[in-house]
């Protein structure tokens, strides 16, 4: 089977998107043949807002339910590939939307948010990011691990200190993630992941989503689709193969002022980094051109079972192990 047969007959999940959403995103998808995706409906936003977004993503979603379907469990992910539509899954990076209340978990969980960052950047009241100093997962945090755990949410760290990380690690009794993330053994950034975080994650059954955000990257805005596979490959020898999959991180279609308020704490307090220029990989620019990253992995030496399990097996299994269904 060439590259292009096998990318039209594998289940495509992209672990993370947070592009604009509209219809031309949606036709894209599309195009790239994804089957479905973990799309961002919650940074900053808390519980009101969230409610908001997500009533906004329904309305899209029905508007364009030619080529779209919400994910409420990996059997509509199946069903994605049957119609030959792309399943949406709502995510959260950051647990701000649910607040101080437990109960919010459920409630979003209904609402088909499957997978949740326990805290984006910065310190909430479940644990610490990855820009500000340590303090690890807090009580009420452990609460919050056990209630998605309880649900069905995964658990994701891409954004999270690497002490609280730990602690949700040893803590949940699911698997859970980094959803878009790269090694840091590449290049050293404060969003990218050390060999041992790496392993740490792998050997305690949890998943690697591999990004291919350029500023985190080895050549940055110089790299290719090449360079993001080279990640995936190094992430793969480390995490082993049943363990890695794909979080794009695509921001498609949203503009300067979008990123002001993803780089300052809370959206708009103090300046939490600066990515400078971004510029996706050449050859997986836009999610159209997803198919380009399933020739790449071949050329690259990695089996057909092996690309599938990457492109999005992995993606599901690990999924069906939190959600249990």
């Amino acid at each position: 089977m060439n590259a292009a047969e096998l990318h039209q007959d594998a289940i495509v999940i992209d672990g993370l998107i947070i592009a604009k959403w509209n219809r031309e995103l949606f036709e894209d998808m599309k195009k790239g043949g994804l089957t479905a995706a973990n799309c961002t409906v919650s940074v900053w936003e808390g519980f009101q807002n969230t409610i908001n977004n997500i009533v906004e993503a329904n309305q899209l979603m029905e508007a364009n339910s030619d080529l779209v379907r919400p994910v409420h469990s990996v059997r509509d992910i199946s069903r994605a590939k049957e119609e030959g539509k792309t399943g949406i899954i709502l995510g959260f990076q950051n647990a701000h939307a649910y607040e101080d209340q437990i109960g919010y978990v459920e409630i979003f969980k209904k609402l088909g948010v499957g997978i949740v960052q326990m805290c984006y950047n910065t310190q909430n009241l479940v644990g610490t990011g990855c820009y500000e100093r340590d303090g690890g997962l807090s009580g009420f945090g452990r609460e919050i691990v056990a209630e998605m755990n309880r649900v069905g949410v995964m658990c994701d760290l891409s954004h999270v200190g690497s002490k609280t990380s730990e602690e949700v690690i040893l803590e949940s009794k699911k698997p859970v993630c980094y959803s878009h993330c790269l090694p840091s053994g590449l290049k050293e950034h404060p969003r990218n992941k050390s060999d041992e975080e790496l392993k740490f994650i792998a050997d305690h059954g949890g998943f690697v989503g591999v990004t291919m955000f350029a500023p985190f990257l080895k050549k940055g805005i110089e790299s290719t689709v090449d360079d993001y596979v080279e990640a995936i490959e190094y992430t793969v020898n480390i995490a082993g193969i049943d363990q890695v999959g794909i979080g794009t991180d695509f921001t498609q279609g949203h503009d300067q002022q979008f990123f002001e308020y993803l780089t300052h704490d809370k959206g708009y307090a103090r300046r939490l980094t600066n990515f400078g220029k971004i510029i996706n990989p050449e050859g997986i620019r836009t999610v159209g051109e997803f198919p380009n990253l399933t020739a790449a992995l071949l050329k690259r030496g990695f089996s057909e079972q092996d690309v599938r399990k990457i492109m999005g097996e992995n993606w599901v299994r690990i999924l069906g192990e939190v959600w249990g269904e």
